[in-house]
């Protein structure tokens, strides 16, 4: 079975797998479904998670509210990773359960980065030229 598009995207069904993914993930995080003391508080947007073509590994992308105490959320999330990975088991129909790992979603601050590029006036200059 083939999991890559023509052009290496990922193919339709990695991606509904990774989106239902996301969004149980992002619902037991809202509601901190485990009950997890450490999680209290803490307000995570899962942004994409990602399948690997054997849907036996996924990474979820994740960002605190606000982008404060990232390293402790990871240290967090890190450390009971196997506990959402069994509850996802449950709650998620796949032939396999993928090993679940968090990473801080970087493209937060890559947009912001960006958009502060474009807003200094030299650069602003040059697109008003160029409009």
């Amino acid at each position: 079975m083939k999991h890559k598009s023509a052009k290496g995207a990922p193919s339709v069904r990695l991606l509904r797998v990774g989106e239902s993914l996301r969004h149980t993930l992002s619902d037991m995080l809202s509601r901190n479904a485990l009950g997890l003391a450490e999680l209290e508080g803490y307000s995570i947007t899962v942004s994409e998670v990602r399948v690997s073509p054997d849907l036996r590994h996924a990474t979820a992308f994740v960002m605190p509210l606000g982008g404060s105490d990232r390293d402790t959320m990871m240290a967090i999330l890190t450390r009971v990773a196997p506990a959402f990975q069994s509850a996802l088991g449950k709650s998620v129909q796949t032939k396999y359960t993928p090993r679940l790992t968090f990473r801080l979603d970087e493209s937060f601050d890559e947009a912001g980065r960006i958009e502060r590029l474009l807003s200094q006036p030299r650069v602003k200059a040059d697109l008003d030229k160029d409009s």
